[in-house]
């Protein structure tokens, strides 16, 4: 099992949002960004911003994918 941060992605598209913007809305690095691109663990205060700013529940973000599928 691991994490899948798609539904981000498609959050920010409807919103026509580029990843830069998220980054400055939720004042988080860039590096948070490379990291939720490459689908690897961050900090829970790092999903929090990011709800916070787009003014959303976590698994409107994130959801867990099973990797033998």
């Amino acid at each position: 099992m691991s994490i899948s941060y798609k539904k981000l992605w498609k959050l920010l598209i409807d919103r026509d949002m580029m990843k830069k913007d998220l980054a400055q809305k939720a004042n988080i690095s860039s590096a948070s960004i490379a990291k939720l691109g490459r689908n690897e663990n961050v900090n829970t205060d790092i999903i929090l911003k990011i709800c916070t700013a787009l003014e959303c529940d976590f698994s409107d973000i994130m959801e867990i994918v099973d990797e033998d599928k």
